[in-house]
């Protein structure tokens, strides 16, 4: 046995995928490897994102179980190249693959019949058919069983149960998906096929609000994926999600840190391409801080790499001020949107579009659909959006103390969720019902609490819409400068460095510098001198 064999088996043992596909490549120069440890390769070659030589080696499998007159065998690769290229954008190669695969297990009991039943569900889920496709992947689970294949089992599961989220029987749906999961995290399936389930569970997760389950099981593949540093495949996938979980908990620095990782995670010899995912997630952190150019061109990037870019295009154009343009994105996507979780994905940012835009009306009929919706499906963060949703539009209808109520209920949601972001939004409207009611320290006491979460996250659109509010709600200031940019001004004329401005505040160095920017502008003077000067000469210090 030669030693780049025995190294490459080693190496595959320890995970060590890139190690284990040069080692076995090398034995199999040198020597054509047998079925075993040929598999051993293929699966290196997936797992370090080699893709197209994945689909040579299985390929070579395939032929080489049919040598030795094992059609069962050679049927399970066969699926396997037909899975692969369907997830490649190749139905047409795929369906032949599986075609070959169900003629050489015809009138064979084996539980390859199952594997074939998977990509009939999924394309019985892609057609509409959720109730077709759970009575598909119920057949694979019978056949998984009768087998003992715990693969199967857990994946025709997780299909049964991503059936009936469509069907809009979450919980049950959801149980199915934890079943599934049981296996996955207890290191009892393959290491592709657990990979498969971990993305496919997590983004089942998300499309129906179970963020705290989406939280949970992205934290485990995380560390799954952290325990094997040369795995490629998965790794990009695991980053968007991580991202995504940050951005939602707060953590915006390191969610962009983890989505532009995700971008630069390129499988081995491949030209660059981002994940779409990935490039939409930096397009919303960039919109979140003002950063429009960054987020316009992040946007477009997303959309040519195949990704819907709404809401956050029409959310940067609403930004921008560009309504029309905001109001012409959003009604498209949404007339386009057919089925209550694709609606719910876009109806938030819709509502808030059209109350900008003075379009009441239209806000209203979509604030009671997303209540519909939420009371539907039973997932709290939907409850949390919607009554967000009906609260802004009592809110713009006059009816201020008829907002609170839903205001608060949304607010109690997103703490909840641990999203301060979105309950920081939730107290800006809460702050403006407060003074519409004549509640002024209770309006303020609303609107600091959120300006301290938007200063902490750098969130430089929401604050600027705090100091409009407060600039209309006091008495005129000749000089136009806001409660916070005085503050700011006052330590830097008695000598502080904008360091310790930021600590003495409880803000960043960055919010400092937007403030000083700011503060310039006002006051037209170009340099902190000027501006020192100008405090004493008008007695703001």
């Amino acid at each position: 046995m030669s030693n780049k064999l025995e190294h490459g088996r080693e190496s595959y043992r320890r995970r060590a995928w890139e190690e284990a596909y040069q080692s076995l490549s090398d034995a199999d120069r040198a020597s054509p490897l047998g079925v075993e440890d040929l598999e051993l390769l293929a699966t290196a070659a997936y797992l370090s994102g080699r893709d197209p030589e994945f689909l040579t080696l299985v390929e070579r499998l395939h032929h080489g179980h049919l040598e030795a007159g094992d059609p069962e065998k050679a049927a399970r690769n066969a699926f396997w190249l037909g899975m692969n290229l369907l997830f490649q954008g190749e139905p047409g190669r795929a369906n032949g693959w599986f075609a070959r695969a169900r003629r050489l297990v015809d009138g064979r009991d084996c539980v390859e019949h199952g594997y074939l039943l998977l990509p009939v569900a999924e394309g019985q889920l892609a057609g509409g058919d959720a109730e077709a496709a759970h009575a598909s992947a119920a057949g694979a689970v019978e056949l998984a069983e009768r087998h003992g294949d715990a693969d199967l089992i857990a994946c025709a599961r997780h299909v049964q149960g991503r059936a009936l989220l469509r069907r809009e029987r979450v919980q049950e749906g959801l149980a199915l998906l934890d079943e599934a999961m049981l296996p996955v995290v207890a290191g009892e399936l393959s290491p592709i096929m657990t990979g498969l389930i971990y993305c496919s569970v997590i983004e089942a997760c998300q499309q129906v609000y179970a963020l705290a389950r989406a939280c949970e099981w992205t934290a485990a593949l995380a560390g799954w994926c952290e325990r094997q540093p040369e795995m490629v495949a998965f790794t990009g996938a695991c980053l968007v999600h991580r991202a995504e979980v940050m951005q939602l908990r707060g953590d915006w620095p390191d969610a962009m840190a983890e989505a532009r990782r995700a971008c630069e995670r390129a499988p081995p010899g491949a030209e660059a391409q981002p994940p779409a995912a990935a490039v939409y997630r930096i397009a919303e952190l960039h919109r979140l801080r003002g950063e429009y150019a960054d987020a316009d061109e992040a946007y477009r990037q997303a959309s040519r790499l195949g990704w819907e870019p709404q809401p956050g295009l029409a959310l940067l154009r609403m930004g921008q001020e560009r309504l029309d343009a905001a109001c012409a994105g959003i009604r498209r996507v949404l007339g386009a949107a057919t089925g209550p979780l694709a609606r719910a994905r876009q109806l938030p940012a819709f509502v808030e579009i059209m109350l900008a835009a003075d379009e009441l009306p239209e806000a209203r009929a979509a604030a009671a659909e997303l209540a519909d919706i939420a009371r539907v499906l039973g997932a709290a963060v939907l409850e949390a959006q919607a009554a967000q949703a009906r609260g802004a539009v009592e809110l713009a209808g006059g009816d201020a103390r008829a907002a609170l109520g839903p205001l608060r209920r949304a607010f109690e949601g997103w703490q909840q969720a641990e999203a301060p972001y979105e309950a920081a939004r939730v107290r800006v409207l809460s702050g403006r019902a407060c003074l519409a009611l004549e509640d002024e320290e209770g309006g303020r006491l609303e609107l600091e609490a959120a300006r301290s979460v938007f200063e902490r996250l750098g969130a430089a659109p929401d604050l600027e819409r705090i100091d409009r509010l407060e600039a209309a709600g006091s008495p005129p200031r000749p000089h136009g400068l806001t409660r916070r940019e005085l503050e700011v001004l006052r330590l830097i004329a008695a000598g502080n460095t904008n360091k310790a401005a930021a600590a003495e505040l409880s803000l960043s160095e960055r919010t400092i510098d937007r403030h000083l920017s700011n503060i310039f502008t006002k006051l037209d003077v170009s340099s902190r001198a000027a501006a020192t000067a100008y405090a004493y000469r008008h007695g703001l210090v």
